[in-house]
């Protein structure tokens, strides 16, 4: 492969298409909103059709791989194939639908330039992770996300929102050094390495006592993004961020980041069969289940709306780790499915709320009563991501939930099924008070505010992203079965993963 090859250079204008507008954004005056707009949108659909290309190649058996030397024996490496491309087909798909919602809601607000800026190089970290094809390439992107994503948490600029960035670099900055602590340990001990599907096997002959220490300081490093519990407390505290931001950090960047972090710790680095032989594999779905439940809980005594969805955040993404963890192939399918139709129903709930906020200065679950026939569509998308996060079949959701379940018994895993029965009505117990009181219920009173008057529903800018996510939560469970859809694809994936 040479440097003038296709091949060579996708991967890098893949994480560039996004980089280059946020540095140009940034320079722009306030007042270029044009520009800045052009700018977003022309980033973000570069970024779908050079994904695309890369999609379309892997799946013939095409190799992508952008390697670049740093320093002696280090090398910054780019490499697109199933697992990375999962994720970054996620986060520029749902890039592309935030930067429209973004577009709309942040009309007429102050720092636009810096907002945007800063958001498009909080994508371009996100996709450095999804590519990342060594342990060094994925610390770098994986700091410059916690570093690109502060100023998105205090865009309002207020005293709580200065306080939630504080909570948020100290939990993520401590967490990101835990990971570079690691992974240096690890590169002292084995030598620059790829990652590489099945994980390295030069690390069985590293001392055992060493590599499960390693696989615990990388777990709680990246459990801090993943907000497995105890690590998740800057997660509800962040969300005074503006409702992009909200959406971004639980359904593409932050929180996912993490979690595929995980993914590729197991699979990548150690080796689901290494994993098993440490015994690593049964504390870390413990651990997953216990977040699962936990965060159910706390999310039923929320009534600010995002803080609620937020505690969902934290139960639901523990999903993608349990899956992983409990290490048998329909599992992982499960869990790793539920990386994309999780960031479409969350996405699609923090969309929704943004609209309640905007429109009609909805921020409590309390507000909530009769809303539904002020903002039909608003709510309709909103019940539609709800339901698909209970489980209700046929959504997105309820293929997750499926291949977890069977995967888990399938491996003797028997415990996993009632955790995820008990998660299932613990979401019920927290979502269908909302759909009720906003479809069933006569309104409190006069709404809070009504940005809106004799309008339907929210602005189209705010309304068109979650009604294409609401959409897809549909469509990727109805045809589930379908060549090269989530779980056809991450079918292939345990199918390299694991051999025939």
């Amino acid at each position: 492969m040479t440097d003038l090859d296709p091949s060579f250079w996708l991967p890098a204008l893949t994480v560039l298409s996004s980089l280059l507008p946020g540095v140009a954004i940034s320079a722009l005056p306030e007042e270029r909103h044009r520009t800045r707009t052009a700018l977003n949108l022309a980033g973000a659909l570069a970024k779908l059709v050079l994904v695309g290309v890369m999609l379309l190649g892997i799946e013939r058996g095409a190799s992508y791989e952008t390697r670049l030397p740093l320093v002696a024996g280090l090398d910054l490496v780019l490499h697109a194939r199933a697992l990375p491309m999962l994720f970054v087909t996620l986060s520029a798909l749902l890039w592309l639908l935030t930067t429209v919602y973004a577009i709309g809601y942040l009309e007429g607000s102050p720092n636009r330039a810096r907002f945007f800026g800063a958001f498009s190089v909080c994508v371009s970290a996100t996709t450095g992770v999804a590519l990342a094809g060594s342990l060094l390439t994925f610390v770098v992107f994986y700091e410059l996300l916690t570093l690109a994503t502060y100023p998105l948490v205090v865009h309002r600029g207020t005293p709580e929102a200065l306080r939630a960035g504080r909570v948020y670099l100290a939990y993520t900055l401590g967490g990101g050094a835990l990971v570079l602590v690691a992974s240096v340990w690890l590169h002292a001990l084995a030598g620059p390495f790829d990652f590489v599907e099945g994980g390295a096997a030069d690390l069985r002959m590293i001392d055992r006592g060493a590599l499960t220490a390693i696989f615990a300081l990388l777990i709680a490093g990246l459990g801090v993004k993943t907000a497995l519990v105890p690590l998740h407390g800057w997660l509800p505290v962040a969300m005074v961020a503006p409702a992009p931001v909200s959406a971004l950090l639980h359904a593409v960047a932050v929180v996912k980041a993490g979690a595929f972090g995980v993914v590729r710790v197991v699979y990548d680095v150690f080796g689901i069969g290494l994993c098993a032989d440490l015994g690593v594999t049964r504390p870390l779905a413990l651990l997953a289940a216990a977040t699962i439940l936990w965060g159910s809980v706390r999310a039923l005594h929320q009534d600010e709306l995002k803080r609620r969805l937020a505690y969902s955040t934290v139960s639901q993404v523990s999903y993608v780790v349990l899956g992983v963890a409990v290490a048998g192939p329909m599992a992982t399918i499960g869990g790793l499915v539920h990386l994309v139709h999780q960031g479409l129903m969350k996405i699609t709930l923090f969309f929704c709320a943004g609209n309640l906020a905007e429109t009609l200065e909805v921020h409590r679950v309390s507000q909530l009563r009769g809303v539904g026939r002020r903002m039909p569509l608003t709510m309709a998308a909103f019940t539609v991501a709800a339901l698909g996060m209970i489980g209700v079949p046929p959504l997105a959701g309820f293929v997750s939930k499926w291949f977890l379940g069977l995967g888990a018994i399938d491996v003797g895993e028997v415990w996993v099924v009632p955790v995820l029965v008990g998660s299932s009505l613990l979401n019920a117990a927290y979502f269908l008070p909302i759909v009720r009181a906003a479809w069933f219920e006569e309104p409190a009173g006069p709404w809070p505010a009504d940005h809106a008057p004799g309008r339907l529903d929210a602005p189209w800018l705010l309304l068109g992203p979650p009604l294409v996510t609401a959409a897809l939560t549909l469509l990727v469970g109805l045809f589930a079965a379908s060549p090269l859809s989530p779980l056809d694809w991450c079918r292939l994936i345990v199918l390299r993963e694991y051999g025939p």
